[in-house]
């Protein structure tokens, strides 16, 4: 089963011809996403020009999608893939180390949390953020980009 990222889902939102090709390829069934996601997406639907007809449209994809939420378990998870983050990333010295945010390391907090959910139900994430790529040296993130 596939969880798509926001860059995915906002192509397929905008009829990009060959993701949604390949969305036809596989059974609709096996594609989903996650509450991030949908907060990612309705935040960029809300801050466009066309705020009331780009909602419509996000509303109306997801109405079409298996949503996947977040519970202690990813919670869990979370944890313990930041922590391994700053254990691979990190400088190494302690003061160097307090003064890090994830995000100085190149990662987003809330691909953190997609890839929580991913790594949860099992779910192969699809997108192009390179920092998914960097996850997968502390984790069996499993990742394909469609575009």
């Amino acid at each position: 089963m596939y969880l798509l990222d926001t860059n995915h889902c906002s192509q397929a939102i905008l009829g990009n011809v060959n993701l949604l090709r390949h969305l036809t390829e596989i059974e609709n069934s096996l594609v989903t996403t996650c509450v991030i996601v949908q907060g990612e997406l309705i935040n960029m639907a809300e801050r466009s020009q066309r705020y009331e007809a780009n909602l419509a449209l996000v509303h109306n994809f997801l109405q079409g999608i298996y949503i996947y939420h977040i519970d202690g378990f990813t919670a869990n998870i979370y944890g313990q893939l930041k922590a391994a983050l700053f254990n691979k990333f990190a400088p190494k010295e302690k003061n160097k180390r307090r003064k890090i945010k994830i995000t100085n390391l190149g990662f987003d907090e809330n691909d953190l949390w997609i890839a929580s959910v991913a790594l949860q139900y099992h779910l192969t994430i699809v997108s192009a953020d390179s920092d998914f790529q960097r996850i997968t040296q502390v984790s069996s993130l499993s990742i394909e980009s469609w575009l």
